[in-house]
């Protein structure tokens, strides 16, 4: 089965058709019985390729109809499309389990710590160690949204906006969203950090990191007994809805930007070469750059990054492949990526196959964070904050 539309011979001359993209390196010349010379290959119909201008850009083509009845009344996707919905009700099952402040005092005396999805106003501002004034996170907030606003303003403006039909763009549209809320709740903390509101009231305590709450120091001194009293304990403010949106935000770029970056890197790039295609500055950009700004974020930040918000990473690809099905069966368009082409046998095994790639992708984030935690805790042991 022919996935991208390529054939495998060398061919030659090379030629350029205004529905074929320009990177393919040529087009089938026909040969006339009569006189043996070659012709220029008929127009193939519009719904049969996409139109792209004459720029270094690649895209597949398409082999086969898909909005026809035919193309998803089968059990191809059928099995797919119980993949996807699983993955939505399992992962729905588990946000509303654990998902924000809920119950949080009775789970802490039941448990004797907080729940998972517990978050505290100033965690989503406050840089990982003391010794960082506030402002130096926002500094770096501001520049990074600014700086992916315009690549991404750029990219349309050469590409157009049919640059929003791939994951990759979702991806780092969601990245600059999170850098720009970020840079609104640092704001916000900085204010309050100057007021006292969060500043030294907050940074002149005790971090009690198995309750999540500070203990000022003119108590630490009073004894086991007095540190356990709770109106001797400043307990912190919960957040609020932005500051839980921005925390899910961030898990949710954890997880898709490495997906993205990992699958373009290690299979899509590999491909590309062998179609001896040369990769240009917004490829390369786009999943690059998206990667560098979270990671530095990350040890910057003081974050919590629990297990169960591999759920709301489902959730957002599950989201991009219904909505190319929608758009699939409205519309005979080729497919962003190959392994999503349900006119394939295999298609059930790539539908599982990428849905078992978000585990790792997702752990991979996961050991960044205990790296963090672990070199951190070690080097700055009175200044590092943050809870594991």
């Amino acid at each position: 089965m022919i996935l991208w539309g390529y054939k495998k011979e060398k061919l030659a001359p090379k030629a350029h058709h205004p529905f074929f993209p320009h990177s393919l390196s040529s087009l089938p010349i026909f040969i006339s019985k009569a006189n043996k010379q070659s012709i220029s290959p008929p127009t193939p119909p519009p719904s049969l390729a996409f139109p792209c201008s004459p720029k270094n850009s690649w895209q597949p083509i398409m082999t086969v109809h898909t909005a026809t009845p035919s193309y998803w009344l089968n059990w191809r996707f059928v099995v797919c499309a119980i993949c996807v919905l699983v993955s939505i009700v399992v992962g729905s099952i588990v946000i509303i389990k654990h998902e924000g402040p809920r119950n949080s005092k009775q789970g802490s005396r039941e448990a004797g710590k907080e729940p998972a999805g517990v978050l505290y106003e100033d965690e989503v501002w406050k840089p990982c160690l003391k010794t960082i004034h506030p402002a130096w996170l926002l500094a770096f907030r501001v520049v990074a949204f600014f700086v992916l606003l315009v690549l991404l303003i750029l990219n349309v403006a050469v590409d157009g906006g049919d640059i929003f039909y791939y994951y990759t763009q979702w991806t780092f549209t969601l990245i600059t969203l999170y850098f720009g809320l970020g840079s609104l709740l640092s704001m916000y903390g900085c204010f309050q950090y100057h007021n006292k509101v969060g500043g030294d009231e907050t940074y002149n305590g005790t971090f009690d990191a198995e309750r999540g709450t500070y203990v000022e120091n003119s108590n630490a001194s009073l004894g086991g007994k007095h540190l356990q009293s709770t109106e001797q304990r400043q307990v912190r403010q919960t957040a609020g809805f932005w500051s839980y949106i921005f925390q899910i935000v961030f898990q949710m770029n954890a997880g898709a930007v490495m997906l993205t970056d990992c699958v373009f890197w290690l299979l899509i790039v590999p491909f590309l070469e062998i179609k001896d295609y040369n990769l240009n500055f917004w490829i390369i950009n786009m999943h690059t750059i998206n990667a560098v700004f979270l990671l530095v974020d990350t040890s910057l930040n003081c974050l919590r990054f629990p297990w169960f918000r591999i759920a709301y990473f489902f959730l957002w690809t599950a989201i991009y492949v219904i909505f190319q099905w929608i758009v699939h069966a409205c519309f005979s368009l080729w497919w962003p990526y190959p392994f999503l082409d349900l006119s394939s046998p295999f298609a059930p095994l790539w539908y599982s196959s990428v849905g078992f790639m978000h585990i790792p992708c997702f752990g991979i984030f996961v050991l960044i964070m205990k790296m963090k935690h672990s070199l951190l805790s070690r080097w700055f042991p009175h200044s590092y904050q943050c809870v594991r």
